[in-house]
């Protein structure tokens, strides 16, 4: 479980990102951050994995206090946080299989990854992983030679292969299509329940938070103004989140599991078509 405890973190310009920020994620639940740009969710995610430094407050993985460790304490920790990032984070150059690898580099050192040295059973485990997340076929492509779903499935399986405690997600389907964000949510969620995997998943899309959180925490100004099921989210509470908009739109349609689905089946169908049609 995570436990974020009166989470504030103020820069050194005077800027207030954070204002007293509490929640909780269980083991294996998916809890979806939404807002406006620079309503504090990316530095959420930050000051939990401590690439941000909070000002004050207390963040808890499991028995663990992140928010007090320092040195080797804090590396140790970070190990057990995965981190999938909206830019994919790839060095382009390498091979899936070895951006995917790259995930072990607190556990087998610098040099060890550096040169490619990796102990044979991660490199099963990485193929197991590639095999999951759909690209089994994939690992001796170069990264740059891949498809942004494809790029963001790697970074899923880099995030994984450190057999993490807890995964962070920033923006996972800002670059996708419709199709391959419905497809990288799902997997996400799917993992997050096959490991019991508690996820905090950062969101601009609301259909999508409605669709697959279990629950959506609103973000506006660095302090929490809604935090509850996807059911509760009304009008009201977008204007609390947002501001005043014609939110009838948003809120009439919300991708069910079934429909989502359906939307998926159809999409591929439409590809069996056109590859039809061009062959």
């Amino acid at each position: 479980m995570l436990h974020i405890q009166n989470l504030s973190k103020r820069y050194s310009t005077g800027d207030l990102a954070l204002s007293d920020v509490s929640l909780e994620v269980d083991a294996g639940r998916v809890v979806a951050l939404i807002g406006p740009s620079g309503a504090g969710k990316s530095t959420l995610l930050r000051c939990v994995n401590r690439l941000v430094e909070p000002t004050s407050g207390s963040v808890f993985l499991g028995e663990a206090e992140l928010t007090r460790l320092r040195g080797g304490a804090l590396r140790a920790a970070r190990r057990r946080i995965g981190m999938i990032f909206q830019e994919y984070a790839l060095v382009e150059r390498l091979t899936v299989m070895e951006n995917v690898l790259s995930g072990q580099l607190g556990y087998v050192g610098f040099w060890r990854s550096l040169t490619r040295r990796f102990p044979q059973a991660a490199v099963e485990d990485a193929f197991r992983l590639l095999d999951r997340v759909g690209l089994g076929e994939f690992a001796d492509k170069r990264a740059d030679a891949l498809s942004g779903g494809q790029r963001q499935r790697v970074g899923i399986a880099r995030a994984l292969i450190q057999r993490p405690d807890l995964l962070l997600v920033d923006e996972p389907t800002a670059s996708l299509d419709p199709k391959t964000a419905l497809q990288i949510m799902r997997l996400i969620v799917e993992l997050s329940r096959e490991r019991d995997l508690p996820v905090i998943i950062n969101l601009h899309d609301v259909n999508l938070a409605r669709t697959f959180a279990d629950s959506i925490v609103g973000l506006r100004l660095g302090r929490i103004v809604f935090q509850g099921q996807a059911c509760e989210i009304t009008v009201q509470t977008l204007n609390e989140i947002y501001g005043e908009e014609d939110w009838s739109a948003t809120l009439t349609h919300q991708t069910s599991r079934e429909e989502e689905a359906d939307l998926l089946k159809s999409a591929s169908r439409l590809e069996l078509l056109t590859a039809d049609v061009h062959s």
